[in-house]
Parts: structure tokens; sequence; C-alpha cells
């Protein structure tokens, strides 16, 4: 089952249930999805695109409960939370940093990275290996720390 069919299946369970705050959610992502085929000019998104947009939305979640937090409006913070927890639900279980490590190591070896100036090369691959299971800036921290 596709990711798409995962996330249509789940809209309909969620609207059988009548679980309101979980359907609303689950349709801020198919728009979201929505969007994205149309920019793609394509019927049905591949699994990686699906994870891509589902990622951008989990982002512009964290983001905004930063934000909320930082202006002291707790209640939408929490909003945000609840919404951050139905979109974890279809993200990829995350690395651990022994596992981002060790595929930070990986990259180097396959690049053949000797200095920081071959930082770019290794995030690149590292990025690729780590198929979003892994923060951007953690990938970024361990670069930085393992190259010389």
């Amino acid at each position: 089952m596709s990711f798409q069919a995962r996330i249509t299946d789940a809209l309909k369970q969620s609207m059988l249930a009548k679980d309101t705050e979980r359907t609303g959610t689950l349709r801020l992502i198919k728009a979201a999805l929505g969007y994205a085929q149309i920019e793609k000019k394509v019927d049905v998104l591949p699994d990686a695109d699906v994870l891509a947009v589902i990622q951008r939305e989990a982002k512009k979640r964290k983001d905004a409960i930063d934000e909320y937090e930082k202006a002291g409006r707790a209640e939408l913070a929490a909003k945000e939370q609840s919404e951050l927890k139905v979109i974890a639900d279809f993200l990829p279980q995350p690395l651990s940093m022994e596992e981002v490590e060790a595929l930070v190591r990986e990259a180097i070896a396959e690049v053949g990275a000797t200095s920081k100036k071959d930082m770019g090369l290794v995030m690149k691959a590292a990025q690729a290996k780590a198929a979003g299971r892994a923060d951007g800036k953690a990938l970024s921290a361990v670069v930085g720390r393992l190259l010389p």
C-alpha cells in the first residue's frame, strides 16, 4: 500500500470514528499532497515525494510550536503539538545518534572526504542514505565533528 493510500485510509477511518482533530490534520496533509501533485503534474506522487511533503508539514508544526511558545500562546502551541502527533504517525522511525554517526562515516568513506571543504559532498551522500530519517542539523553537526 502506498503512502498516499495509507493517508487516505487513515482519513476515512478518522471520519468514521468522528475524530475531528485527527480528521482535520489528515485533511491538511491531503491538501498539501494535492498541491504537490499539481506542482509535479502527476496523478499519484511517489512515496519519496509523499514523505518529503509529510516531513515539510511536520517541520511547519515544530516551527509554529516554537513561535507560539515564545509568544506565550500555550493553547495554540498545544493545537500544533496535537497535529504534529498525527503527522508523526506517518513519519519513519528516526535514526539514533549512533546510527547517524555510522551513516556519516560511511558517506565520508564513500565520497573520499579529507577535510571540511568536502562537507557539501558528504552531506549530500549522507542525506541520501538517511532518506528522511535524520534531521539535517544533526547530520551537519556529526559531519562537522568527524571531518578534520
